[in-house]
């Protein structure tokens, strides 16, 4: 069954929240992402999360654009892998991305990978109840309980596999200095794997995700992996996390990027971007209305609307 609503819309203290390292373009993706919640009339700002490495110019660009700018320390697993090796060699970086569970002057967040764009007003989703961790299926298929190559494969070292494996380029939680303290003490007795800190987030909450629909974090992998399963119509937010699909470098040669619903969605990205009408004016308040308990409601019943989803709060033990 849907967990129980949060009854009327509380007024509470929330944000989104992003993470930036290093001095290349990345820092656009973040600008477009918070151009994106300007557009989508977004009552919340977006903190970045940015390590020490990120230069000065790229600071004040940010906050130039309305976004909150929070210097984080990096951090590393303690313990090394039989290999050491990421999927990706930068994915050593994504462990820093727990430096944001801190941030208590929010009492809830909602992190977005750089490479995101939100498209409609996802503000509801701070209305989900309290005291889970919601996210997106990593590979649809896994909500309707198919067996698929693309899944990706659990690493034994971290114990039992999650019955749901999630993205974690986008995810709803509360900022707790106890859970921190947690995140890090169980870090420095876990070794580091080929998913880095998504595998470590999914270890550590596997008792407490909650499954969301995937247009709150649209793969774009999704798109010709599970065309039949996806309704790109009703993506809010899309995830450019393809080798590729980054739009600010986007050329379209790699493969699936020539494919015509990926340069829409590029284009879509750029039409916010170069949107002067988006620059964050000093003291402007970008407010999409207060919306009444009815609505709140029926908004935080659509992020469990996939079909099945509502199942898996009953075949699913380790959901709760």
């Amino acid at each position: 069954m849907v967990p129980e609503l949060v009854s009327g819309t509380k007024k509470r203290s929330c944000a989104y929240v992003t993470f930036l390292a290093g001095n290349g373009d990345y820092v656009e993706g973040v600008v477009g992402l918070a151009k994106g919640l300007i557009k989508a009339k977004s009552m919340y700002p977006l903190v970045v999360a940015i390590l020490p490495d990120v230069p000065e110019e790229h600071r004040l660009l940010l906050r130039s654009h309305g976004c909150i700018v929070r210097e984080i320390e990096p951090l590393s697993p303690s313990l090394k892998s039989s290999d050491n090796k990421y999927a990706r060699s930068y994915y050593v970086l994504n462990y820093s991305k727990l430096r944001i569970w801190p941030f208590v002057e929010f009492s809830k967040m909602v992190y977005l990978d750089g490479d995101m764009q939100v498209f409609e007003n996802i503000d509801h989703l701070f209305n989900l109840p309290d005291n889970h961790f919601y996210a997106v299926a990593d590979c649809i298929c896994e909500l309707y309980g198919q067996s698929c190559p693309e899944v990706l494969p659990w690493p034994k070292e971290l114990g039992s596999r999650p019955p749901i494996y999630f993205n974690a380029g986008m995810f709803v939680f509360q900022p707790n200095l106890s859970t921190y303290a947690d995140l890090l003490n169980t870090l420095k007795l876990t070794p580091p794997t080929q998913f880095a800190e998504q595998d470590f987030l999914n270890m550590f909450f596997k008792d407490k995700y909650k499954p969301i629909s995937y247009v709150y974090n649209l793969l774009l992998a999704m798109l010709w992996r599970h065309p039949e399963k996806i309704e790109l119509n009703k993506a809010k937010a899309v995830h450019y996390c393809s080798p590729g699909a980054k739009p600010w470098k986007y050329t379209g040669k790699e493969e699936n990027m020539d494919r015509e619903d990926i340069k829409m969605l590029v284009k879509k990205w750029w039409d916010i971007y170069n949107d002067q009408t988006l620059d964050h004016k000093q003291g402007s308040i970008h407010i999409a209305g207060v919306e009444g308990e009815v609505e709140a409601n029926r908004l935080v019943a659509a992020a469990f609307s996939d079909a099945n989803i509502s199942t898996l709060y009953v075949t699913s033990p380790s959901a709760a």
